[in-house]
């Protein structure tokens, strides 16, 4: 009877190690998931099995500190992800502190946080060319290498219609902010998803009001005019989280985090921050017009337009040399190609 006795207590003992194994098991599981920038809230359906499933080199990862971050931002989770990546005890631009509600608003407008159309997501391993607005691009004649490529992205007003050949047609992500959306119809592109980057509670409000049909009275928030009309659908426009911009103002450019009021902050360029965003939907990456001449004060600042690179120059918001000494420790590591290197 004893022995009965004692082998029913070596049973439930043993029954409760396994289930505590068990428990282990899934809060590890879950832990490791939330820590390797995978994890995602579970009420978010939309976002899952959308993120790359190549794993970027080794070399890569460790060089360009690459956690994959889902890119844009979901309005039924966003104060969770924001937690998740630090952001929430950030300001703009970096963060969402103190601005929550703006950003609330301004997602509430949109239809959607996807990542690819559903036609585009058949293969899981991009191949992307993030195409910038460099002068270098001129007579080129890369439009058709461009065009190859899964994914294409361009930042800013960087035109389309009427570059053709040098530039390509395709554009399967636009890189924006207030001041420099397009405006002119001529330029849609039903194909295009266009990604907000924002940098203060204005430009939240600025997509708020155009997204509602709102006239958009105060404009003196902004460096320059911006967009006074929309000209992409709500279905097409999408957030990126601060977190891939504070990344390449921090990790990569090692930019300060505070200024003096004497000083003039510094960003990240749209450009740089269209590579960092790259790298997280993309397992292999190319850039073309990223090269300036800094020799030549008179030389095309872009492949379109009179601007010569003395307006560069000028430019007190930016770091170019130290971007053009990370982009050159870039391709000198194999880790992108430059398409327009000479």
């Amino acid at each position: 009877m004893t022995d009965l006795k004692d082998l029913l207590v070596m049973r439930r003992i043993l029954l409760a190690i396994i289930l505590a194994a068990g428990v282990m098991y899934v809060i590890l599981h879950c832990n490791l998931w939330r820590t390797n920038g995978y994890w995602l809230p579970s009420t978010d359906t939309e976002r899952k099995g959308q993120l790359i499933a190549c794993a970027l080199k080794a070399n890569v990862s460790a060089f360009l500190k690459v956690n994959t971050l889902y890119p844009f931002l979901c309005l039924n989770n966003f104060l969770d992800v924001s937690e998740l990546h630090g952001s929430h005890r950030i300001e703009l631009p970096y963060g969402i502190k103190k601005a929550e509600k703006y950003f609330q608003l301004a997602l509430s407008r949109l239809q959607s946080c996807g990542l690819f159309r559903e036609v585009d997501s058949s293969s899981s391993c991009k191949k992307c060319v993030v195409v910038g607005n460099g002068g270098v691009l001129r007579n080129k004649s890369l439009g058709e290498t461009i065009d190859s490529y899964d994914v294409v992205i361009r930042m800013n007003n960087g035109p389309v219609v009427g570059y053709e050949e040098d530039v390509g047609r395709r554009t399967t992500f636009r890189l924006f902010y207030p001041e420099s959306v397009f405006s002119d119809p001529i330029h849609y592109d039903p194909n295009t998803t266009a990604v907000l980057v924002v940098f203060k509670p204005h430009d939240l409000k600025w997509l708020w009001d155009l997204l509602s049909g709102q006239r958009l009275i105060r404009t003196n928030a902004f460096w320059k005019k911006p967009a006074l009309q929309m000209i992409y659908k709500s279905s097409q426009i999408r957030i990126l989280d601060p977190a891939i911009t504070r990344r390449t103002a921090y990790d990569w450019l090692h930019l300060p985090s505070k200024f003096s009021k004497l000083e003039k902050p510094k960003h990240p360029t749209t450009g740089l921050i269209a590579i960092a965003f790259a790298f997280n939907i993309c397992s292999d990456v190319h850039l073309a017009g990223f090269k300036y001449n800094f020799s030549d004060r008179n030389s095309s600042l872009h492949y379109y337009g009179n601007d010569t690179m003395s307006l560069m120059i000028q430019n007190g918001y930016h770091d170019i040399a130290a971007e053009q000494k990370f982009l050159k420790e870039l391709m000198d590591r194999n880790i992108v190609v430059n398409l327009t290197e000479e």
